[in-house]
């Protein structure tokens, strides 16, 4: 009996969680329904909610604007909207340390989290998988030897973490990509990929 109850749970939990997880991302983009007119909303003339219709308003929404920023026009009205925002002081702050790091992730034109580390967290008997980011050079200055910028997410949510300089002789360097590592802390380590030949080496010091 214990064991069907264990494989029931083990067939229907990811599942509910799955159903559960896109209920609220849909329900989330659903809100931008609110947006529009009273008179515009899909309610108003169906008469019924569909969920999922502010999902598509959104990838429309961003598959255009994406089109039109393509184009010289477009490039001109986000330099215009960027111009407008750098003088409004703590919206600047904000909008401008956001968008080094939407580019940077997305883009792929960046160099944050290009990296796999293990460091010395939370204390020095133990190792954590931190993301190598970038080590502002103002600080690098006042750094006695050569130190890199990490990242250290945390367990399940990665989104959430601790940002700390660390000396390189005391990292490690792995050998896989920033998706797979993501993948580990997520699931805590219960679903992972093989790991190729000399997983892992120390970063090396330069000459």
């Amino acid at each position: 009996m214990k064991r069907y109850f264990i494989t029931g749970l083990l067939l229907w939990v990811p599942l509910g969680i799955t159903l559960y997880a896109l209920d609220m991302i849909i329900g989330t983009l659903d809100e931008s329904l609110l947006l529009l007119p009273a008179q515009w909303r899909p309610e108003a003339w169906l008469g019924v909610r569909i969920p999922g219709l502010g999902v598509i308003l959104m990838l429309t929404v961003i598959l255009l604007s994406g089109m039109i920023t393509t184009n010289v026009l477009g490039q001109r009205l986000v330099e215009w909207w960027e111009m407008l925002l750098r003088r409004i002081p703590v919206v600047k702050s904000i909008y401008y340390s956001v968008k080094q790091v939407s580019d940077s992730l997305l883009s792929g034109k960046g160099q944050a989290f290009r990296k796999v580390l293990l460091v010395r967290y939370p204390h020095a008997d133990s190792w954590s998988i931190a993301f190598q980011t970038n080590l502002p050079v103002s600080i690098a200055g006042h750094l006695d030897e050569e130190h890199v910028a990490v990242f250290i997410p945390t367990t399940p949510s990665p989104v959430n973490g601790f940002y700390f300089f660390v000396p390189r002789s005391q990292t490690i360097e792995l050998d896989i990509r920033v998706d797979e590592a993501f993948k580990y802390i997520i699931t805590m380590g219960a679903v992972h990929t093989p790991p190729p030949a000399a997983a892992a080496h120390p970063i090396q010091q330069p000459s």
